[in-house]
């Protein structure tokens, strides 16, 4: 198993650095494109200004959709997978709050 190392993603146009081991560099750019993709359509769809409530209002949308569809009886892998979600967005966010 690698160690953690620096990967670029992109999320509404802006490129973060997020730290993950090899093994799961696919798995978190195909969740950051996830991510992109659902943001994109609040975005486009309502009237939630700014990236961070476009982004607090896509994780609600994705815990309620794990929850009730994805759950599927295995609720501990599903909330560690949203506990693993909401750090990458704590980093990414604190590292947003940074630049301003």
């Amino acid at each position: 198993m690698a160690g953690p190392r620096s990967i670029e993603i992109h999320i509404l146009g802006r490129a973060y650095k997020v730290a993950c081991s090899r093994e799961e560099e696919s798995a978190l750019i195909a969740a950051a494109d996830y991510l992109d993709e659902k943001m994109r359509e609040i975005r486009e769809s309502s009237k939630v200004i700014g990236a961070e409530r476009i982004a607090i209002m896509a994780g609600l949308n994705l815990a309620h959709e794990l929850l009730t569809q994805g759950g599927g009886g295995r609720t501990e892998e599903t909330r560690a997978r949203l506990t693993h979600c909401n750090a990458l967005l704590d980093t990414v966010l604190e590292d947003q709050d940074k630049l301003f």
